[in-house]
């Protein structure tokens, strides 16, 4: 009986379609990359915890009276509590078999691209946990921002702006997060790398499915991280955004948005303490785009500039705040009630 690979090896089959007629290493076209711009945005801090990060809040100040003359002033104090964050620990291996990544004589060039393809599959499943980790189905995870921000009766409800949608699994959502690290942070744990850390193994003796040894060359890929939420005030979530509505633009859905995002603005305490950006997903992006086409609508705009990396680009702005793309924001959220 013939030896098959384990699942998740390369196989002679994946090699021939990522080589070139002459040999070389191909460029691959990454159909499956996604445009997740809260990765330029994040800001990190090292945790005071080696599994996250305990955030210190004031949540009651100390009385004060006006004193009369020969009277006496009663002492008083502040109140404080503690919250725990968490982080999760995000890790992939690749092992290729030696002799397939030899095949081409360009071993680093192939394993380079074949890296590629992880460090893409990390970034993407970190924004879907920020977005939607919840520790008490998952956790391994780090509880993301939709488990924080899931009931208007809650603390931080007032943070919470339903758009009207009355579909039960037919909704977008709009995120405004004031990046600041006393505000909204990502964390990773005390005395660990910042973030994402790739160990070349080498050439080690990996298994098969019938666990017979061979030759390969592993790697191993790692993500300590997580989110802190300092101060709730800093995100607000417009929610319940019915897809159908959207892009059918019933009852102008897309200028009622910019009356709540508006309204999501106007529900952050202080702007200039952090870094406020709006997060949409590709149809609001887009709808908002074409809204920002309409000379009437002064609060949004395109403007053209550079990017961290010196890229040029056209950027949505709302009264200033930049609009970013985030493909991981799902079209089919659940109602928040």
């Amino acid at each position: 009986m013939a030896t098959l690979p384990k699942a998740g090896a390369v196989t002679l089959l994946d090699f021939a379609k990522s080589i070139n007629p002459d040999g070389t290493t191909a460029a691959v076209v990454e159909l499956l990359n996604q445009t997740n711009e809260v990765l330029d945005d994040m800001l990190w801090i090292e945790g005071n915890l080696p599994t996250g990060h305990r955030s210190t809040i004031r949540t009651g100040l100390p009385t004060v009276v006006w004193r009369q003359l020969y009277g006496g002033v009663p002492p008083s104090k502040s109140v404080r509590a503690q919250v725990d964050d968490s982080c999760g620990m995000l890790e992939a291996r690749s092992e290729v078999d030696k002799d397939i990544a030899e095949l081409n004589g360009n071993t680093a060039a192939f394993r380079l691209s074949e890296a590629d393809s992880f460090l893409e599959s990390m970034n993407q499943t970190f924004v879907q946990t920020l977005f939607y980790g919840d520790t008490s189905v998952n956790p391994e995870r780090f509880l993301g921002l939709s488990a924080r921000y899931s009931s208007s009766s809650a603390t931080n409800g007032q943070n919470i702006i339903k758009a009207g949608g009355a579909t039960a699994a037919n909704n977008n959502s709009i995120w405004l997060l004031g990046w600041g690290e006393n505000t909204l942070t990502g964390i990773f744990p005390k005395g660990s790398m910042a973030g994402l850390v790739h160990q070349d193994l080498g050439e080690i003796d990996a298994f098969d499915a019938s666990n017979n040894r061979f030759r390969a060359f592993a790697d191993r890929f790692q993500w300590k991280c997580g989110l802190a939420v300092r101060d709730w005030r800093y995100a607000v979530r417009i929610c319940n955004i019915d897809q159908t509505n959207l892009l059918t633009d019933t009852g102008g859905t897309t200028f009622k948005l910019i009356e709540l995002m508006i309204k999501a603005q106007a529900r952050i305490p202080a702007l200039k303490k952090c870094r406020p950006v709006f997060y949409v997903n590709r149809t609001i992006s887009e709808m908002l785009k074409i809204q920002a086409m309409n000379k009437s609508t002064a609060a949004l705009s395109l403007t053209e500039g550079a990017d961290q990396f010196g890229n040029q680009q056209f950027v949505t702005n709302f009264m200033g705040i930049p609009i970013r793309m985030c493909d991981q924001l799902l079209t089919t959220e659940a109602l928040v009630s």
